[in-house]
């Protein structure tokens, strides 16, 4: 029997939620993963914990002032780096083949740059980096053949549909996002104003960083999914849909042009998609189970409400038109998040915050990094202009 491909990772965000999840799929499958290099924001003790239990010599963190306390927590012979520039490091790190980048935000748009630049293959847990960069990001992989995985579990659902297809993106007539619907799927819209970053904060089927969980509550997670797989797999946003299925079990569907369809159903555990990114192309037993189809009372679908969750609608807007659109969507949505889980700002606020800032652009094209990045500086102070005058009315 011939050994089996051992991938050796560079993890981006390992204290984040996809971080956590990917330290165990890492340590239930040794012989296949290797974890040559962490980073994180600044939680230096479970940094600290994640480096001892993997033996990883290479840390990233971003927090350049707690440097000398997790050298105090670490063993001999580790390795910082700090800051952008830290991250920049451990992106391009030579005995890495793929680099997961799971930071939340725009500050992993650099690095995953620079780790495609240096050969590595790319797996994206970050939606932001092919929603504001999708044509830089696309372009920069092709030229230098290396291969972008997705993470999220509604495109990794769509890349195992397709894997193997031999028409490819001709042979698809519509790729069908599932969205649980969040905390107020049913909620009636006059209900809406009174929402509470707690509630928002409450998602019934999934356990997920306070970003991801607030979008999944607004639908904004379902529009940028929907702009990040016009890039990832080169379907038109026209056949991009979404379906609200409350028990996220199926996590994704591709719709063919014969009328057939391919779904991918797993456990709501994000263990499933890392896993199949990294061990790509292969399927390995690791520690984790299919769902249990006689335990399951019903599978449920129906449309999203778009009249009253208008994010869907905002997104399609921003991927139709292109350019440094949906860089400003992205970031007005960051800061309107920000502005309502601090109180400053309603629910539906959210959505009125990045429609204002979409208006108020004038969009230019995205064929390069400064205007991508000037795009999003402009719709962060854009927003918070919106979020600091609603608060005062």
């Amino acid at each position: 029997m011939s050994q089996p491909r051992k991938r050796r990772v560079v993890l981006l965000g390992s204290t984040g939620s996809i971080g956590r999840s990917t330290l165990k799929v890492a340590a239930h499958l040794p012989d296949h993963i290797e974890l040559v290099g962490l980073a994180a924001a600044g939680s230096i003790e479970l940094l600290a914990q994640q480096v001892r239990a993997t033996g990883v010599r290479q840390v990233a963190l971003h927090d350049a002032s707690k440097e000398a306390a997790l050298r105090a927590l670490l063993p001999s012979g580790v390795q910082i780096h700090v800051g952008a520039e830290g991250l920049l490091q451990l992106a391009t790190l030579a005995e890495a083949d793929i680099v997961l980048v799971a930071i939340v935000g725009t500050a992993g748009l650099h690095p995953a740059l620079a780790a495609i630049e240096a050969g590595k293959d790319l797996a994206i847990a970050s939606k932001e980096i092919l929603v504001m960069a999708g044509e830089l990001i696309t372009t920069a992989a092709t030229r230098h053949g290396v291969k972008l995985l997705p993470v999220d579990s509604e495109h990794n659902a769509i890349f195992q549909c397709l894997d193997g297809q031999r028409d490819g993106a001709e042979a698809v007539a519509r790729l069908v996002l599932t969205a649980s619907g969040g905390p107020f799927r049913t909620l009636p819209a006059a209900d809406l104003a009174r929402v509470t970053p707690a509630q928002a904060l409450c998602h019934p089927t999934w356990e997920m960083g306070p970003k991801v969980t607030i979008d999944s509550a607004t639908l904004f997670n379902k529009g940028l999914e929907m702009i990040e797989a016009r890039w990832l797999f080169g379907i038109g946003m026209d056949r991009i849909d979404v379906l609200v299925h409350p028990q996220s079990i199926v996590h994704s569907m591709v719709e063919f042009r014969d009328g057939s369809l391919l779904a991918q159903l797993s456990r709501t555990d994000m263990c499933f998609p890392i896993q199949y990114a990294l061990t790509w192309p292969e399927r390995v037993a690791g520690g984790l189970r299919a769902p249990d189809f006689t335990a399951l009372a019903k599978l449920e679908f129906e449309a999203p409400r778009e009249d009253v969750f208008p994010a869907l609608g905002l997104a399609r807007r921003a991927g139709l038109c292109g350019g440094t659109l949906p860089a400003v969507f992205n970031a007005a949505n960051e800061v309107a998040v920000a502005a309502f889980r601090s109180g400053h700002l309603g629910f539906p606020g959210i959505w009125a915050c990045v429609a204002a800032a979409m208006d108020a652009h004038q969009v230019q094209a995205s064929s390069s990094l400064a205007a991508v990045l000037a795009a999003d500086l402009w719709a962060r102070d854009a927003a918070s202009t919106f979020c600091q005058q609603s608060a005062g009315t």
